[in-house]
């Protein structure tokens, strides 16, 4: 049974008068289609979920200038069991999650300059969504791009992490290498995620974590071994 839409509640001051409608700010409009005066929405308060909109005659032209990925804020009415959108005030996309939009569509261009300088960009731009094309960079027929995404995933840091557990294991010693240093150079953030990592490796990933972690310095702690009985004594 699919999923019922997440329901839309209008929040008022207490005591105060209920307008009519409500303001529903999005920070991602997915779909625009004017043919049919409809829009979805993402609803990040409902973890990421869509709303269909209907919208209405006055506010078709705001309508023909949303994109996809816009955010808005959009005034919202019941009518006849429908939410409708009134209007819009639309928020553009923020500058740097635009370029970074196209550095990740450029990391696979055919041309290696391309694919160096958007590696490069990436790890100043410090978009989690770059991490596993950055991780899958490693493997670039360009040694240039491998280490500018070495370099990147190292500044993006945490969020590096658990992408970059498994390569220890890798058959490939280059790229296991490069995990185990990128790991080492992260330090603290890396810490945390490698130790519960530990709990559902495998022996082979469990020695690996356990050598990156001793070469950062980190001592598991162990139970402390509970103290011996007392022998009685001889009278």
């Amino acid at each position: 049974m699919a999923d019922e839409a997440p329901k839309l509640i209008q929040i008022a001051p207490k005591g105060g008068e209920k307008k009519d409608g409500f303001n529903l700010v999005t920070e991602r409009v997915v779909a625009v289609n004017p043919e049919s005066r409809q829009l979805e929405v993402e609803l990040l308060a409902y973890d990421g979920k869509t709303v269909l909109l209907d919208v209405a005659e006055e506010a078709l032209e705001d309508l023909k200038k949303i994109k996809a990925g816009d955010g808005a804020t959009i005034r919202v009415v019941e009518e006849g069991g429908k939410r409708v959108a009134k209007s819009f005030k639309i928020r553009p996309k923020d500058p740097n999650t635009a370029r970074a939009d196209a550095m990740l569509l450029d990391l696979k261009d055919s041309h290696w300059l391309n694919r160096k300088y958007a590696a490069e960009v990436l790890g100043e731009l410090k978009d989690s969504r770059a991490v596993e094309p950055l991780v899958a960079a490693l493997t670039d027929e360009v040694g240039d791009v491998r280490q500018r995404a070495y370099d990147s995933l190292i500044k993006l840091g945490g969020p590096s992490v658990p992408s970059l557990i498994p390569l220890l294991v890798s058959e490939e010693d280059e790229i296991r290498q490069s995990a185990t240093e990128i790991l080492r150079k992260i330090g603290k953030p890396a810490v945390e995620p490698l130790a519960t990592a530990l709990a559902d490796a495998d022996d082979r990933l469990k020695t690996r974590i356990m050598k990156v972690l001793d070469r950062m310095g980190y001592k598991p702690k162990t139970k402390e071994a509970a103290p011996k009985a007392e022998l009685p004594r001889l009278i």
